[in-house]
């Protein structure tokens, strides 16, 4: 029996020493992994048998080691190195402390007892294991799935860390239940990927699902179900069944697969993979149990790491949140979210991210959260063509939306301490005709949530605020009908905001606006208005009371502001280049204001029926387009409910 092998122990008057430098080189061998050719090579028979290979012993295999359907046991301390060859047929148990090179590893050869990977970086070749490229069955792709899932805790269970893979294109049937299941989960039916593992995939790698039937609503390729420390690095393609499944008559936009599904996954990462047409979205990320109902056993999602993706044609959503927190979502491109395909509809919902936490009231009103989004921060990403928008945080806390690059939309509805910051949006698509950033939803739960130092042009509209609390400051808004426009807002703060080019700067019609204070902006309009505040708190006898107060503005062009109909405006403090006209208003005041220079325009005109307008203090430059304009043209209805006081008309 001819072995050749290393000695790596030293027993004493050992005549020679054990050579690690070379031992390294045998166990790392440099292997070409731009194919699908595994690197065991050699082609002659083993002429030893191994079961008499005493312990602490090292064997190199540089030949095909036929165990003819045997059991071999091995003593303490073995090592199996690998040179090119391959062990087949048969089962090898360890005693203690056994190490073996990944490379020997194949679905023909079983391993037992207490062995380990000599290197925890395993690399995977379909050829050696029960798994089937190409097209194929629903059979075998269900096949696939469970040997895949098997193989990743064999070679965790191994020692292995990470699990390469390089070319390889197979299909997943991941809409089946597979016993011990009775009930369908789609976490469970997908690919598992455990605990302190790394899936590390390359541009050859393309994971496929199977074309599921009309009535299957749910599935995935991968998971991340209750596990830590796990990710899956590309680049690397995972291709959903879009256009090659089948969706039932009566669906409702909410058919298909995911492509992952993170529940109650704790430092979770997924890297540089490539998402590509999935049915129902690219990645999912829940959690276990009800935030509400500790006894559920709640286990959050925590510390979620998508970034440097790429998410193309998804259908219905590329990414949804609905329990977590800690999730950043960095540095990944979106193209084509819920557009309408060659074969299917766009779906529901239609944005790229979707944060969405379940909640109710109970019969009483009181609120019951039984799913919880907080601290999550989407950054540096780049979109375009979503059928909705990029992001709609519509209900979540403490979400931070920063230095994306957007073409679309950008909204929160039922959401506090939403940051929407430093992003570029400039239209394409929805865009063209819509409104940017929108900033909706009233209610305990809607407050602190901010819009700054945005740049937004090309929209229909810029800013939207129709929310609790907004704070819309330090953006710059150019190109557009209208710059920010007020819709049933309450305490709104629009401060030190810049807005060119546009038609309208500031818009509040036929709506409310409470308490609302707007400071410090630079609007320079076009054929349009500075201000149209028009129907303004006219709802009843409380919105009546509101106020609305416009304060230490600048303005350019010759433009108006315009007050029309409306209850509670105060104008103060500006600088205005163009004139103001107040009609049938009432609680109006004009004041202070440092300059008010019209053109084509009276500098102050009032009209119609008035109550309680008040125009105080004001520096007004003398109107050149035309004799007939004058510095303030009173020609209310009843002007003794005009007061007009110590104005100046130069």
């Amino acid at each position: 029996m001819i072995f050749k092998h290393f000695l790596v122990f030293c027993l004493l008057g050992l005549l020679y020493s054990c050579n690690t430098d070379t031992l390294d080189e045998i166990e790392n061998p440099i292997t070409n992994l731009d194919s699908d050719i595994p690197p065991n090579t050699a082609t002659n028979s083993c002429d030893f048998d191994i079961s008499g290979v005493q312990k602490n012993e090292t064997i190199v295999i540089d030949c095909i080691l036929d165990l003819k359907g045997k059991t071999i046991n091995l003593p303490e301390n073995i090592t199996l190195a690998f040179d090119k060859g391959d062990i087949i047929n048969g089962t090898i148990i360890f005693a203690s402390g056994g190490k073996i090179a990944g490379e020997l590893l194949n679905s023909k050869l079983a391993l037992e007892g207490d062995v380990q990977l000599i290197d925890p970086v395993f690399k995977f070749f379909a050829s050696r294991w029960d798994i089937i490229e190409g097209t194929t069955t629903t059979e075998i792709a269900l096949d696939n799935n469970k040997n895949l899932e098997n193989l990743f805790t064999y070679i965790k269970r191994l020692g292995g860390t990470t699990f390469q893979i390089d070319k390889f294109d197979a299909f997943f049937e991941i809409t089946r239940i597979t016993p011990p299941e009775v009930f369908f989960r789609a976490s469970d039916e997908a690919i598992n990927i455990p605990s302190n593992f790394t899936i590390r995939m390359t541009a050859n790698t393309f994971f496929r699902v199977f074309p599921a039937e009309e009535d299957k609503k749910n599935g995935a390729i991968f998971a991340f179900n209750d596990v830590d420390n796990a990710s899956l690095i590309g680049p690397g393609n995972l291709v959903g069944d879009r256009d090659t499944r089948a969706y039932s008559s009566g669906d409702v936009g909410e058919t298909g697969s995911h492509l992952i599904h993170v529940r109650s996954g704790r430092n979770i990462k997924i890297d540089g993979v490539n998402f590509v047409d999935g049915s129902k979205g690219a990645i999912t990320i829940y959690s276990q149990g009800f935030f509400s109902r500790p006894n559920t056993n709640y286990k959050p999602s925590t510390m979620v790491t998508i970034k440097n993706c790429l998410f193309k044609n998804i259908r219905r959503m590329a990414i949804s949140v609905t329990d977590g927190r800690e999730i950043f979502i960095e540095d990944n491109s979106f193209e084509n979210t819920g557009q309408v395909s060659q074969s299917s509809d766009g779906g529901d919902v239609g944005y790229s991210i979707n944060i969405e936490a379940a909640r109710r009231r109970d019969d009483n009103g009181v609120l019951e959260e039984l799913q919880k989004v907080f601290n999550v921060y989407v950054r540096r990403n780049t979109e375009t063509n979503s059928r909705s928008g990029f992001i709609t945080v519509n209900i979540g806390q403490f979400t931070t939306v920063e230095d994306n690059i957007v073409g679309t939309r950008i909204s929160y509805k039922l959401a506090n301490n939403t940051k929407i910051l430093n992003n570029t949006l400039k239209a394409d698509g929805i865009g063209l005709e819509s409104w940017a950033i929108f900033a909706s939803g009233t209610g305990e739960t809607v407050f602190n949530n901010e819009v700054g130092n945005n740049t937004i042009s090309g929209y229909k509209t810029g800013i939207v605020v129709a929310s609790n609390e907004a704070y819309i400051h330090h953006n710059v808004v150019d190109n557009v009908a209208v710059g920010i426009q007020l819709s049933r807002a309450n305490n709104p703060r629009i401060i030190d905001n810049k807005i060119t080019r546009a038609n309208k700067g500031i818009t509040a019609m036929n709506t409310f606006v409470k308490n609302a204070l707007i400071k410090g902006n630079n609007i320079t309009t076009i054929d349009g208005f500075h201000m149209f505040f028009s129907s303004l708190n006219l709802e009843n006898t409380t919105t009546q009371s509101y106020q609305l107060n416009v304060i230490s503005n600048t303005f350019f062009n010759p433009q108006k502001i315009t007050i029309s109909n409306a209850y509670g405006v105060t104008f103060t403090e500006n600088n205005l280049i163009g004139g103001i006209e107040i009609g049938n208003s009432t609680n109006i005041e004009v004041s202070e204001n440092t300059k008010i220079q019209p053109d084509e325009s009276d500098g102050i005109r009032i009209f119609g029926t008035n109550s309680n307008v008040r125009i105080l203090n004001n520096i007004i430059t003398k109107p050149t387009g035309n004799a007939r304009f004058e510095c303030i043209n009173n020609n209310s209805s009843n002007p003794n409910e005009i007061t007009i006081i110590n104005n100046s008309c130069n």
